[in-house]
């Protein structure tokens, strides 16, 4: 049964990154590439619940599952970043990224050339 909810938490988040980075995974991999990891079980049940959410699928190779994600990492990024502007910036892109650029004051010239770029191609096709 898939939950409709798409929310992930910051542990589920952990693994998808670490699933995004290989392409795929068994549990074990997924265990030894993060962070103060948890029991190996608690991995699979986290595995398990990203398969319901609909973010993970997986293939037996052998004894072992080897999940990989069902929707491509830019994908991803674009419905978490859309979930993020409605919640937080009620749908503001000028607010999100004033928001973003007040928390990186280290912003380097090149970045916000290529911001400023991004901003000409979007003005140029009527966005």
């Amino acid at each position: 049964m898939k939950r409709t909810t798409r929310q992930l938490t910051r542990r589920e988040r952990q693994i998808m990154d670490v699933i995004y980075a290989r392409g795929r995974a068994t549990v074990a991999e997924v265990l030894d590439s993060l962070p103060d990891p948890p029991s190996y079980s608690s991995v699979r049940t986290l595995l398990r619940l990203l398969e319901e959410k609909g973010q993970l699928r997986h293939v037996e190779a052998g004894p072992r599952y080897v999940y990989s994600p069902t929707v491509p990492r830019d994908r991803a990024r674009r419905s978490a970043l859309q979930g993020v502007l409605e919640t937080f910036f009620a749908g503001s892109t000028e607010d999100a990224v004033a928001t973003l650029l007040d928390l990186d004051s280290r912003a380097r010239r090149t970045d916000l050339d290529r911001l400023s770029a991004l901003i000409e191609r979007a003005r140029k096709e009527g966005r």
